[in-house]
């Protein structure tokens, strides 16, 4: 399986992606500081959010084969500023969180990461599964 990295916001879902991922239970855990494991990198939503720590996430996306950007359907505004995936020497992938949120705007959030320059989107949900699968299958190939 391709090494995967996940940036994102605070509370876009990536540590619960992860959980589904992995096929664990789903528990909200507040990630502190980056977590490598085999297959995924876990960040946390600080780094994307704040310019001095942004600069750490490049370094960090040297170390997978392929960087995930997760916008969670329920956001109100996006992080990633258009085109930026012509910074990363990597695949960049888009993955829209919590798409059975009862005010979730998935087509907004994937217009952002389409703006950000993601060449494929998922559209995923930790809690019905929806999307996860296609994620791994895509990570495995």
């Amino acid at each position: 399986m391709r090494k995967l990295i996940l940036i994102g916001k605070s509370e876009s879902g990536k540590s619960t992606l992860i959980d589904a991922i992995r096929g664990g239970d789903l528990a909200y855990h507040k990630t502190q500081y980056v977590l490598y494991s085999d297959d995924i990198i876990d960040t946390p939503g600080e780094y994307a959010e704040t310019k001095t720590l942004g600069g750490a996430l490049a370094v960090y996306s040297y170390e997978s084969d392929l960087v995930g950007l997760v916008a969670s359907a329920t956001q109100q505004r996006t992080y990633f500023p258009p085109n930026i995936v012509g910074m990363s020497n990597r695949p960049v992938v888009g993955v829209v969180t919590k798409i059975d949120a009862p005010d979730a705007r998935p087509d907004m959030a994937a217009m952002w990461l389409e703006d950000a320059g993601c060449e494929k989107i998922f559209f995923t949900s930790a809690y019905t599964g929806e999307g996860v699968q296609e994620l791994l299958d895509f990570l495995q190939k």
